[in-house]
């Protein structure tokens, strides 16, 4: 699939539809469609039907889709809830199923922006959990990008419609937003103009 305009793509939520981890992403991709990328969205709905991740086996349509998916982006972001200190079961199978891009002429996330959004009932883990996917970015070769979101769920409330009760927490989120097609729209202009 060809785009026009550099593909982000979103992978984040939980297994609770609406969740604040899903609503979060969700805030942060919008900000990279306004600032002129196409946006696709894995949420907590498409991850939780992914089958745990073995190697060397027939994918499912699910998976097959987000590894396109990856394959076409100009940039990711990764919103995680923060599970006893770390990332979600649920996120890391999905960038474990990265193992499929391995032998592509771009493996992983290779000089790809990354965006990291990590919520929490409490602060802790935000921290810890921001840590471990900025570590995960690193390890698949992604360029994490400056700026990381946390989330407090135990004092700021997004809603179904893009809101929250902390007009700076949407500030953060859009800000990751932002600087991940900030990078990917200069990289898909060069990569057009060659």
């Amino acid at each position: 699939m060809t785009h026009n305009k550099p593909l982000i793509v979103g992978i984040g939520g939980t297994t609770v539809a609406g969740s604040s981890t899903e609503r979060a992403l969700q805030i942060a991709l919008c900000a990279a469609e306004d600032a002129g990328a196409d946006v696709r969205l894995f949420g907590g709905e498409t991850l939780a039907a992914l089958p745990l991740y073995t190697p060397g086996i027939a994918r499912t349509a699910g998976e097959e889709a987000l590894v396109e998916a990856i394959r076409a982006a100009s940039g990711v972001i990764i919103a995680s809830p923060g599970y006893h200190g770390s990332v979600s079961g649920m996120v890391k199978n999905a960038i474990d199923l990265l193992e499929e891009t391995a032998r592509d002429a771009r493996p992983y996330l290779a000089d790809v922006p990354v965006g990291l959004i990590a919520t929490a009932y409490g602060w802790q883990a935000t921290g810890s959990t921001v840590a471990a996917l900025r570590s995960i970015a690193h390890a698949l070769r992604g360029w994490p990008t400056p700026f990381a979101a946390t989330v407090n769920s135990a004092q700021a409330k997004l809603d179904a419609t893009g809101g929250c009760s902390d007009p700076a927490v949407i500030d953060q989120l859009r800000l990751v937003g932002r600087q991940v097609a900030a990078a990917a729209l200069r990289d898909h202009a060069a990569r057009v103009a060659a």
